[in-house]
């Protein structure tokens, strides 16, 4: 890849400006409407929401979140063999628009239209804009990981953006004017797009792999037919000619996407013509896998069962001021701002030091970390069992020490796929680990499930739970330390050389 020739936005090419910004508003709209999702789907009819149980709205969000994360695998292809960067970006975001838009529209038909909309359009656009930035720099650009570090920031402020606006138009003024307020962020963030495309470099106009003639037709029956489906089983739930459980639906997807990271990460391992050392390090990153299907689990239970104790047992009030529910997922966003230069610098002292922890280790000390959040709420929930509001600093403590967790393992994570993958399956291996975000969300939305406000005794019994397994999963990694290291010393020695 060739470096853009120009440094022109805080010592960075001009494109990263227009993906910063695209991305923030894409980010603003996917937080600030995935924060309300379990809340509209719980409120009662007479508030204005879809009066679902809690086990339904939470397995319907596990399985919307999951198919973000998914549907990120055919985004990339698409853009990589058919639309190119800049088109598929484009047109996810109007996508993404599209649906905003049709959840804004109050009709009992429109909610899940508009989830398919923005499930396939964030699928679609945000792998690529992600690729789109390491396109502005040349392999040689020391400029590529302080560019990524802004990005990332661009995330972030979206994320508070759209926790903030939306969740002050949920409480007070509606709800569809909340998903309103998510369509007008990303509209602003595909007119800001389009009017600065010229800061993009040219090779992210066309594919990188096109297709031929036949591929190409081929490629587009396939989104034909996507679309067919997705609107036949649509139309056949809306109308009553099928009953969908959605509980029974995530449990399935669960185990699919599970059968389907397991062969795919065996293919690789058992016909991949691996060599010794290659096998061992498949061997460390599977471990590092494990630890994050496990993590998100547990963390995203930020949109759904923390959520409801948010606004159920959570005294919000501040004077006369009540705290709009889905402002405490905005804490993480800002202990991530506050604490990424903090724990970059750990790293780096730790390694300067000859103590580097094992990939497996970092990880499973995030897992861990986060599951002692669960232990802060598993005591606060005993004083909801008891008829009390708690105060708003057991949230705040366990969302703090989820981003510390999260901090530890997800970038981590990420660096691990990178380096231990065998170079020639990097990429597919990178699918593969997304995979482990789609199982977690699933996951997650499953035993958010067991959120049962009718019978708040049992609520401190589900987080006991989710942390206990954490930790443990946390352990046996630890365990498994001297091992891992082993196989990621080979492995990366026999890389090196």
């Amino acid at each position: 890849m060739s470096s853009a020739p120009d440094s022109g936005w805080f010592g960075h090419p001009k494109g990263l400006s227009t993906l910063f910004f695209t991305e923030m508003w894409e980010r603003m709209s996917y937080y600030g409407m995935r924060a309300m999702l379990v809340l509209f789907m719980t409120a009662s009819l007479q508030q204005e929401g879809l009066g679902f149980t809690v086990a339904s709205a939470a397995a319907i969000y596990g399985l919307y979140t999951g198919a973000v994360y998914f549907l990120g695998l055919p985004g990339g292809w698409l853009a990589d063999r058919l639309f190119g960067g800049q088109k598929a970006v484009w047109y996810g975001g109007i996508i993404i628009m599209c649906g905003h838009i049709i959840l804004a529209v109050p009709h009992d038909y429109s909610f899940f239209i508009g989830l398919i909309f923005v499930a396939t359009g964030t699928g679609l656009l945000k792998p690529n804009i992600s690729a789109m930035v390491g396109q502005l720099y040349s392999d040689a650009d020391e400029r590529r990981d302080g560019g990524y570090a802004i990005y990332y920031m661009g995330i972030n402020l979206g994320s508070l953006i759209g926790y903030y606006v939306c969740g002050y138009f949920m409480e007070n003024v509606g709800w569809h004017w909340a998903f309103g307020a998510a369509a007008v962020g990303m509209a602003i963030g595909l007119v800001q797009y389009k009017r600065s495309l010229n800061n993009l470099p040219e090779h992210s106009v066309l594919p990188a792999n096109p297709l031929g003639p036949k591929g190409t037709s081929r490629a587009w029956g396939g989104i034909a037919a996507f679309v067919i489906i997705a609107a036949a089983v649509t139309t056949a739930a809306m109308t009553g000619a099928i009953v969908i459980n959605p509980t029974v639906v995530a449990g399935y997807v669960a185990v699919v996407f599970t059968i389907i990271f397991f062969v795919y990460f065996g293919v690789i391992y058992f016909t991949g013509k691996l060599t010794d050392a290659e096998k061992q390090r498949m061997w460390a990153l599977f471990l590092v896998c494990i630890a994050s299907a496990c993590f998100w689990s547990g963390f995203e239970q930020a949109g759904s069962s923390l959520n409801l104790f948010a606004r159920d047992y959570t005294d919000r009030l501040i004077g006369t001021f009540e705290i709009p529910t889905t402002w405490f997922q905005s804490l993480n966003s800002l202990f991530i701002i506050a604490l990424s230069p903090f724990f970059a610098a750990l790293w780096i002292n730790l390694s300067k030091s000859l103590v580097s922890p094992s990939y497996s280790v970092k990880c499973a000390l995030g897992l861990i970390i986060m599951a002692s959040g669960f232990l802060v709420m598993f005591m606060a929930a005993h004083y909801a069992a008891e008829g009390l509001k708690v105060a708003p600093y057991w949230l705040v403590t366990t969302y703090f020490l989820h981003t510390v967790g999260e901090l530890c393992l997800s970038p981590v994570a990420l660096s691990a796929v990178s380096k231990l993958s065998p170079k020639r399956y990097t990429g597919q291996m990178m699918g593969v680990f997304v995979l482990t975000y789609s199982i977690g969300n699933i996951i997650a939305g499953l035993l958010a499930g067991n959120f049962d406000p009718n019978n708040v005794q049992e609520i401190p019994n589900l987080y006991l739970q989710i942390a206990l397994f954490s930790i443990g999963v946390g352990v046996v990694l630890v365990l498994m330390t001297f091992k891992a290291k082993v196989w990621e010393k080979q492995g990366l020695e026999e890389k090196a050389s």
